[in-house]
């Protein structure tokens, strides 16, 4: 059996007033999540016409390196200040083989 890839896909809106400190929380967490094994990315976007508006893309090795990233202290942490910054809704996305 082969290692299938995971594809995490949030998006994340600030509260009213709240669009800075979400900022600084997503941007803290980039070099964290980045130096986990088995992350493959993980970036930040800000959404041009929303600007209170960010999408996290993150890509793991597999599913198991995706559930490492959700049992760290860093994204403990993230997830208990999200609900004061902002309403998030979050996929975790499987690979779709392609002929």
């Amino acid at each position: 059996m082969t290692q299938s890839p995971t594809k995490i896909t949030a998006i994340l809106t600030a509260h009213l007033g709240k669009a800075a400190e979400l900022r600084a929380l997503l941007v803290g967490m980039a070099p964290l999540c980045r130096a986990e094994p088995g992350n493959l990315r993980w970036d930040v976007w800000r959404d041009r016409t929303h600007g209170e508006r960010y999408v996290l893309d993150e890509l793991y090795l597999d599913a198991a390196a995706a559930e490492a990233h959700r049992q760290t202290a860093h994204y403990q942490a993230y997830l208990a200040k999200i609900p004061e910054l902002a309403e998030r809704t979050a996929w975790v996305l499987e690979a779709v083989e392609i002929g």
